[in-house]
C-alpha cells in the first residue's frame, strides 16, 4: 500500500480539482498533507522540505519565465487595440465569396492571431463576436461555425510565440536534467524554448491546412452547410490597400518576434520583450493607446502571470513530494513493465495526458502530470523535442473536450441563444478527430517535428 502513495496522491489531487478548488493552493496543499502524514508515519525524509525555499528561488529567477508576462502583455495588447477585430472583418469580406469562404478566413485569421497573440480565450471570444453572427446569417450549420472557431481559436496553444510551449520549455528542461541524472550522464543538456518553437513550426501549418481542408471538404461536399457568402447592400468589397494595411501590422510584428527567434537573432524572451514594444506600439499607431486601456491590460497581465506563477509554485512543492515518496521510481517501474517498450509507454502517456484534458486544465497537465511522466520517458530515449510537441498537441484537445474545455465555455458566452450548446460540443468533434490525427502523423514521421 505504501508504494502505491504516490499514485493514490495524485488521485487525490485530480479529485480535489475535479470538485472545483483552486489549482495551485489543491496542489499545495495535498503535497503538504501528504508530507506531513508520511512524516509522522516515518516513510518521508523532512529533510526534502528544506530543498523547497531553492527550488522557488528557482522559479523566480528563471530568465525564460520572463517571457510568459511579455507574451501575455503582447497579447490582450492586441486584443484591446482591435486589431483583431478589423483584419477578422476585411478577411472574411475578402474570401466570402468562395467556398466556404467565410470558415476560411476564420481559419487564417486565427493562425494569424495565434502567431502574433497566443491567447485562445481572447482569439475565441473575439472571432465569437464578429464571425459568429456573420457565418450564421449567411447560412453556415451552427455546428459547423462554433466548432470552425474554437478550433482555431486553440491555436495559439501550437503555433509559436506559445505560452504553453514556454511552459512546457521549462519543464521539459527540468525533466530532461533528471533523465540524465538518472543515465549518469555528467555534461547536462537542456530543452530550449527556442527549440520547441522551431519544432512546432511544421506542425503548426500542418493543423492549420487540415482544418482548411475539412471546411472545402464540407463546402465541395455539403454546400447547404458552408454556402458562399453574398454581400449584403451595406457591405462593399475590401479594397487591397484596406486588406494590406490590416494585414501588414500582423505579419511585421509576427515577422519580429518568430523571425528574430527562428534566425537565432534573439532568445524566446527577448523576443517576447520587442512582441510587447511591438503592441504598444500598433496600439498606439491606431490611437488605441490611451491610459485607461494600459491600465487595463496592465492588469490582466498580472492576472495572469500571477496566476500561472502561483500554479508553478504550487506544482514544485507536489513534485518535490511525490518524488520524495519514490514516485518517479514507481512510474519508471510501471512503464518498463509495459508491452511494447517505449512505444507503448509513449501511447499510455499521450492517451492518459488526452483522457485528463476532458477534466483537467492544460496548465495543470503541464505542471503536474509531465514533471512525473517526462524524465522516465527521456531516459528511454525519446526526443525532448519531439515529446514536447506531441504532448502540446495533445493539450490542446483539452481546449476543445467537454465537459470543461474552455473554448467551449469561451465561445458559449458569446454565442447567440439560438446556438445550442449541443451544436458547439457536435462542431467541435471533428477538429479533435484531426489534432488526434496528427499526432498520429508526427508519431509515425518524427522528422515532422525535428527537421527544422
Amino acid at each position: 500500500m505504501i508504494e502505491y502513495l504516490p499514485l493514490i496522491m495524485f488521485a487525490v489531487v485530480c479529485l480535489a480539482l475535479m470538485l472545483g478548488y483552486p489549482v495551485a493552493f489543491t496542489l499545495g496543499g495535498v503535497a503538504l498533507l501528504f508530507a506531513g502524514g508520511g512524516i509522522v508515519a516515518g516513510t518521508f525524509d523532512p529533510a526534502l522540505l528544506l530543498t523547497f525555499p531553492g527550488r522557488l528561488y528557482g522559479i523566480m529567477s528563471n530568465y525564460t519565465l520572463v517571457a510568459v508576462p511579455l507574451f501575455v502583455f503582447m497579447g490582450v495588447m492586441l486584443e484591446k487595440s482591435r486589431l483583431a477585430e478589423e483584419l477578422l472583418d476585411n478577411m472574411a469580406r475578402a474570401c466570402g465569396r468562395l467556398p466556404g469562404g467565410l470558415g476560411l478566413s476564420v481559419i487564417l485569421v486565427g493562425a494569424l492571431l495565434a502567431a502574433s497573440t497566443g491567447i485562445v480565450g481572447a482569439t475565441v471570444v473575439t472571432m465569437g463576436l464578429m464571425s459568429l453572427p456573420t457565418m450564421l446569417r449567411h447560412g453556415y450549420q451552427p455546428a459547423l461555425a462554433t466548432g470552425t472557431i474554437c478550433a482555431t481559436g486553440t491555436l495559439g496553444q501550437i503555433i509559436p510565440p506559445s505560452i504553453a510551449l514556454v511552459l512546457l520549455g521549462d519543464v521539459l528542461s527540468s525533466a530532461y536534467q533528471q533523465a540524465q541524472l538518472r543515465l549518469g550522464v555528467l555534461n547536462l543538456q537542456t530543452v530550449s524554448v527556442g527549440d520547441l518553437f522551431v519544432g512546432a513550426v511544421i506542425p503548426g501549418l500542418m493543423l492549420v491546412v487540415l482544418y482548411m481542408l475539412y471546411v472545402l471538404f464540407v463546402a465541395g461536399t455539403r454546400p447547404e452547410r458552408a454556402p458562399r457568402a453574398c454581400l449584403s447592400d451595406d457591405e462593399e468589397p475590401v479594397s487591397r490597400s484596406r486588406l494590406l494595411l490590416s494585414l501588414v501590422p500582423v505579419l511585421v510584428l509576427i515577422t519580429l518576434v518568430l523571425g528574430s527567434i527562428l534566425l537565432g537573432i534573439a532568445t524566446p524572451t527577448e523576443a517576447a520583450g520587442v512582441g510587447a514594444a511591438g503592441a504598444l506600439m500598433l496600439a498606439a499607431c491606431k490611437r488605441q493607446l490611451t491610459r485607461a486601456r494600459l491600465v487595463d491590460v496592465m492588469r490582466s497581465t498580472t492576472r495572469v502571470s500571477a496566476m500561472i506563477f502561483t500554479i508553478l509554485i504550487g506544482a514544485s512543492l507536489f513534485s518535490l513530494v511525490f518524488r520524495g515518496f519514490g514516485g518517479e521510481e514507481l512510474v519508471h517501474q510501471l512503464f518498463s513493465q509495459m508491452p511494447g517498450g517505449v512505444v507503448g509507454a509513449t501511447l499510455v502517456v499521450m492517451l492518459v495526458i488526452f483522457l485528463l484534458g476532458f477534466i483537467l486544465d492544460f496548465i495543470e497537465i503541464t505542471f503536474v502530470v509531465v514533471p512525473i511522466v517526462g524524465p522516465v520517458l527521456l531516459a528511454m530515449g525519446v526526443d525532448p523535442v519531439w515529446l514536447g510537441i506531441m504532448i502540446a498537441i495533445n493539450l490542446q484537445t483539452s481546449f476543445l473536450t467537454p465537459p470543461f474545455g474552455f473554448a467551449l465555455f469561451y465561445l458559449r458566452g458569446v454565442a447567440p441563444e439560438s446556438v445550442p450548446t449541443s451544436a458547439i460540443y457536435r462542431g467541435v468533434a471533428p477538429f479533435i478527430a484531426l489534432q488526434l490525427l496528427l499526432l498520429l502523423v508526427l508519431a509515425i514521421w518524427p522528422s515532422l517535428v525535428t527537421w527544422l
